[in-house]
């Protein structure tokens, strides 16, 4: 019985790391595609203000 307690217990463990790894490559995912749309936006103002010079 010990043995399963154990086992579920480091199941657990192993869980909450692949969770939390989950997480920060969709967070990561997330923060690369907002910082892609603020460049794209500059460029698109850049791209602007030279055409309007």
């Amino acid at each position: 019985m010990e043995f399963l307690n154990a086992l579920a217990s480091y199941g657990l463990l192993l869980l909450c790391f692949v969770a939390v790894g989950v997480a920060a490559v969709f967070f990561g995912i997330f923060m690369r595609k907002r910082k892609d749309a603020a460049l794209e936006r500059e460029a698109a103002a850049n791209a602007d203000q030279q055409e309007n010079a």
